[in-house]
């Protein structure tokens, strides 16, 4: 019998982890959220070592916990920001490993004398888990540029990822009428197969949804084992999880503008593009510092898309400061943010959130589109995908009918970039030839640095 104080400390966690969750939705409300979620996590492991009477193995799990804890944090502290949807990918898999090594360990131990819903639970756990697992470590690979991001669609791919997925179908099935070891084993090896198999298609744009997916998974993983080892507190939490996953999922389909099926299985469909990531010879416009500055200077509204290269070049403090310089000069500025710029939804958010940028001057893709035909120079700050017009025009792109930012449409178009090259999903952008674009090559913090000194000389 569960003491009733550990109910009621139970209780509070939970209250806790939705509390956070609702933290979570607002930038101004975010740490407190995080910090509570944590504190709410933190409970829920403590109570379990007074609430259980005959704890086994004890110095094992404090051994396990204290390894956890140090890799979490060595993990947290040196981790860039521009690399938070990496750990964020990566710490979802171990998640849903997680979830598939405890259910399969209690499958073990408890054999043909799990009753039908534990067993339902056990099998359903093994199999969301474990395509959790492999297919959050795609991610992280294809995020981390450890491999292609563009989709690989390996051959007669369409038939290996069916014959797999209704031969792990075929497995769940045949372990629960008949629950035997060497099927359990089975399972979570075809499983694993189909979470690899599951991303492997996915391309670099759509690797956000994807990650959001397995998040979702995760959590559902999480829930059924809660229920495997009769504990209330993970089938609240794993809920809250799965169900928050999935409408982030759906919410980040409708922002790239086309369907969940479409993002996970185009590329079994997609036809070959003469839109490749191949650099064309093909003449562009450049300028130096001095002349961006003239541009800026003696605009009357400027809209900054900013994005992943901005990031990586750490160069949130010199974009903020030529802000505040030319608003100082009356020019009117504001943030373009694209729902996946970042590559994850409010990542951009929070790296210009460093910089102190005032929430106020971004805005969100819907609400600032239209102004850019209204708009004298759009600068567009290490993004790539975000404003690339074949998103509208080119059908058998990767990213076409993904909504896109129209810095297009803008009078004049400044384009910061180090080289060339495509974004992440590998597609080469018509602006950058587009006669209206005005290119600046370099690094994002040094080329800034450059204008912004500039436009203090003027």
């Amino acid at each position: 019998m569960t003491p009733v104080w550990s109910q009621l400390a139970n209780l509070a966690a939970a209250l806790a982890f939705i509390f956070a969750l609702k933290g979570l939705s607002t930038p101004k409300t975010a740490r407190l959220g995080n910090r509570v979620g944590a504190i709410g996590a933190t409970a829920a492991v403590g109570i379990i070592f007074f609430a259980e009477s005959n704890l086994k193995h004890l110095t094992l799990i404090l051994v396990a916990i204290g390894i956890g804890t140090l890799i979490g944090f060595i993990a947290a502290r040196k981790v860039q920001m521009t690399q938070m949807p990496q750990m964020v990918a990566l710490f979802n898999g171990v998640g849903g490993g997680a979830a598939m090594a405890v259910s399969s360990i209690e499958f073990l131990r408890a054999g043909e004398s799990e009753n039908f819903i534990a067993l339902l639970a056990t099998v359903f756990t093994i199999v969301i888990g474990s395509v959790s697992f492999t297919g959050s470590i795609v991610t992280f690979m294809k995020l981390q540029e450890l491999m292609t991001s563009r989709p690989v669609v390996l051959p007669l791919g369409r038939f290996i990822t069916i014959g797999t997925a209704s031969a792990t179908i075929f497995m769940a099935i045949y372990l629960f009428v008949n629950p035997a070891n060497w099927a359990l084993w089975t399972l979570v090896g075809l499983s694993l197969a189909l979470g690899i198999l599951f991303v492997l298609p996915v391309g670099g744009a759509d690797v956000p949804i994807v990650i959001s997916l397995l998040n979702a998974f995760t959590g559902l993983s999480v829930a059924a084992s809660g229920y495997v080892l009769d504990n209330v507190l993970l089938i609240v939490a794993g809920t809250l999880v799965g169900a928050s996953g999935t409408l982030l999922t759906q919410l980040m389909a409708k922002a790239m503008g086309r369907p969940l099926t479409s993002t996970l299985f185009g590329a079994f469909t997609a036809k070959a593009t003469k839109v490749s990531g191949e650099v064309q010879d093909r003449p562009v416009k450049s300028a130096g510092p001095n002349d961006i500055a003239i541009m800026l200077t003696y605009a009357s509204k400027v809209i900054i898309v900013p994005g992943y290269g901005l990031a990586v070049a750490q160069a949130q403090q010199s974009l903020r400061e030529l802000v505040d310089l030319l608003i100082s000069k009356g020019v009117e500025v504001e943030y373009a943010i694209h729902p996946v710029a970042g590559r994850m939804p409010g990542h951009m958010n929070v790296l210009l959130a460093e910089a102190d940028v005032p929430y106020e001057q971004l805005k969100e893709m819907d609400e600032i589109n239209s102004e850019f035909a209204n708009t004298s120079v759009a600068v567009v700050v290490g993004a790539n995908d975000v404003v690339n017009p074949a998103a509208r025009t080119h059908k058998d792109s990767p990213i076409y009918g993904m909504p896109i930012l129209n810095a297009d449409q803008a009078e004049q178009v400044v384009f910061m970039k180090r080289s060339m090259r495509p974004g992440f999903a590998g597609v080469e952008n018509e602006l950058l030839f587009n006669d209206k674009t005005t290119l600046l090559f370099g690094d994002a913090k040094d080329s800034l640095s450059k204008v912004v000194a500039a436009v203090k000389n003027m």
